[in-house]
């Protein structure tokens, strides 16, 4: 498992080289100028030293390399002494953001925070709940409660964030005036009474995300304990006289977890990307908004920083799957 683990990470190297110089070319074919935030009255030789300052003049494999060594923050050499969106500090070399000018990871670590606040919450709660519900769904297949999760696993699978979003802010915000309807990011928890407001000004967004990952991850457990519900070896189990508690939690959903695990692993990266709706109808200072800010500012550092970043996440957590696959299942083996 050790050797199997590491040669996949060693793989994942020239993966995430490959999709970063894809998601840089990509972006260099894209419409837009840097310089257009810059005001009319500005005159256009300014303009093109600003250009060349930010290394636009330059070939677009040197632009590119040069981004690579600074998303990792080696150490510079004389020769990078003019490189295109960097500061020196603590004597390494960093992407900058052309919109705020200050270093692109300092700005994703104030904010992820905030992602991780209502992200994470969204999908642990997610899957405490959607795997007791797929499981005893399955067990009592097609009855009353059976019926009312798949209902309720239809519109969350239906319904979109930013449909459900203003449907509870309308309800619970301006009609029952519960909850908050703009997430607080400056909020501080110090003591209990902000740690409440911490968690009314959450419940919103964590609903909008959980419905959809409850929905989804709810099927899947159903259907796969209902496949193996059916096998032999419970069967087998139950013929031995073991208590049907034992065969269900030991037998039945140890099997019935190794492809719900794939849905769990790959989805954590992709519930990034999914809050990015939540985040700007709730005003979540996150990583998700801060993506759509650089998007309309063509702000590249910062977007190709935040989309390789979810890159690496995509390919972090298939690896996660693969490995717990051999965890779950005594049958796999990758050595």
């Amino acid at each position: 498992m050790l050797t199997y683990t590491i040669r996949r990470l060693v793989l994942a190297i020239p993966t995430l080289i490959f999709i970063s110089l894809a998601i840089f070319l990509l972006l260099q074919l894209a419409p837009g100028d840097p310089m257009a935030q810059v005001p009319l009255t500005v005159p256009p030789e300014v303009k093109q030293q600003m250009r060349e300052a930010l290394g636009l003049g330059q070939p677009w494999y040197i632009q590119y390399y040069k981004w690579l060594i600074q998303f990792f923050w080696i150490e510079p050499q004389v020769m990078f002494d003019n490189m295109f969106g960097t500061t020196f500090a603590e004597g390494k070399l960093r992407v900058i953001s052309w919109q705020t000018r200050s270093p692109v990871m300092d700005i994703v670590a104030q904010r992820i925070p905030q992602t991780l606040w209502v992200v994470g919450v969204a999908y642990v709660l997610a899957i405490l709940i959607a795997l007791p519900i797929g499981i005893y769904s399955a067990y009592r297949q097609y009855s009353t409660f059976d019926n009312a999760g798949t209902f309720v696993s239809m519109i969350g699978f239906s319904i979109p964030p930013f449909f459900t979003g203003p449907l509870l802010i309308v309800i619970f915000a301006v009609q029952l005036e519960w909850l908050p309807s703009v997430y607080n990011t400056v909020h501080e928890v110090n003591d209990w009474d902000s740690f409440m407001v911490q968690l009314r000004q959450m419940v919103l967004p964590v609903m909008v995300l959980a419905l959809q990952i409850t929905a989804q991850l709810n099927r899947y457990m159903r259907a796969s304990t209902l496949d193996n519900l059916n096998q032999d070896y419970v069967r087998t189990a139950r013929a031995k006289g073991l208590k049907e508690r034992t065969v269900v939690l030991s037998h039945v959903v140890r099997n019935s977890m190794i492809p719900v695990v794939t849905v769990i692993a790959l989805n954590v990266p992709n519930i990034f990307g999914g809050a990015i709706i939540t985040e700007v109808i709730f005003k979540v200072n996150g990583i998700g908004q801060l993506l759509i800010t650089a998007l309309f500012a063509n702000d590249l550092p910062m977007v190709m920083t935040l989309t390789f970043i979810f890159a690496i996440l995509i390919v972090l957590f298939n690896i996660i799957a693969d490995v717990l696959y051999g965890v779950l299942d005594p049958r796999i083996r990758y050595d």
